[in-house]
């Protein structure tokens, strides 16, 4: 039996410094080939530098893919901070549709060895990642949660994750990120200027746009124009909710009628971060 371990960083494995915590190399290897069973190999692929989450981004979620890839019979723990995991887990689920591989994703908020949550967080994303199956899933806090639509939803306690239903990911046009897509995330507030809007959408090639509601933003002519002329300069605009779940319902109200008409793109239930890697993937 193999395993292979994707090291990225991230609080898991960290230890104490002079300046605060940082990371310590061997400090999740070691610890995750304590827990294998006798007649298992461990194979490892191992970011250098180590990253915290903040770091992480399109070439890095290219790295994973190249070192899942290049094991294509065995089962994958990648081993990620907190902060990104939701934009990551978003990342492999797309990319990887299609694909039929079992990879789990784990963290933690407390470093190993330090008392908190990082020995069960390893522990139960190596027995699920010995288990039958397919699938992107995240090991956390005792639960095996989906990761097309992670949701950090606390900060600071060990249960910081949810996950939201996300329609099933088809197989992408794309199987990699180009990092020089200049893409971003984006959110409409009371007061916000047409003129604020256009600058961000004048250096991008497309944005996640959270609007309100079940999908309405405010009748400012100004403001639907920006967008409409960004759709029409070919970019790429797609509008997800800022409420957490229950996603968009085109038409419901009037107040979204102008949004719609602009000809953005209705991300429906999607995630912020799961509508970021919808743009970049197709």
């Amino acid at each position: 039996m193999r395993l292979l371990l994707i090291h990225t960083g991230g609080t898991i494995g960290m230890a104490p410094g002079p300046e605060g915590l940082r990371p310590v190399e061997g400090l999740v290897e070691g610890a995750l080939a304590a827990l294998l069973p006798p007649d298992a190999l461990l194979e490892t692929h191992v970011f250098s530098p180590l990253l915290d989450s903040a770091n992480v981004g399109p070439r890095h979620w290219n790295d994973m893919l190249s070192a899942i890839r290049a094991h294509p019979d065995l089962p994958v723990i990648i081993t990620h901070g907190t902060d990104t995991m939701a934009f990551t887990g978003a990342a492999l689920t797309q990319a990887l549709a299609g694909e039929t591989r079992r990879i789990i994703l784990c963290g933690s908020m407390v470093p190993l060895g330090e008392g908190g949550d990082a020995e069960g967080n390893l522990q139960l994303a190596l027995d699920a990642a010995l288990a039958p199956g397919a699938g992107v899933h995240l090991a956390f806090a005792g639960h095996l949660l989906p990761a097309a639509g992670l949701v950090k939803h606390d900060s600071h306690a060990a249960d910081s994750f949810r996950a939201q239903p996300q329609a099933e990911a088809a197989p992408p046009r794309r199987r990699d990120f180009d990092a020089a897509r200049r893409l971003a995330i984006l959110t409409l507030s009371p007061g916000m200027t047409a003129e604020l809007l256009s600058a961000a959408l004048s250096v991008l090639d497309g944005a996640v746009l959270r609007v309100f509601g079940s999908g309405t933003a405010m009748e400012d002519p100004a403001i639907l124009g920006a967008l409409a002329e960004a759709v029409a300069a070919g970019k790429r605009l797609r509008a997800v909710s800022q409420c957490e779940a229950g996603g968009l319902t085109p038409g419901t109200y009037a107040a979204g009628a102008g949004l719609w008409s602009t000809g953005i793109e209705n991300g429906g239930l999607e995630t912020p971060e799961a509508a970021l890697i919808h743009l970049w993937l197709t």
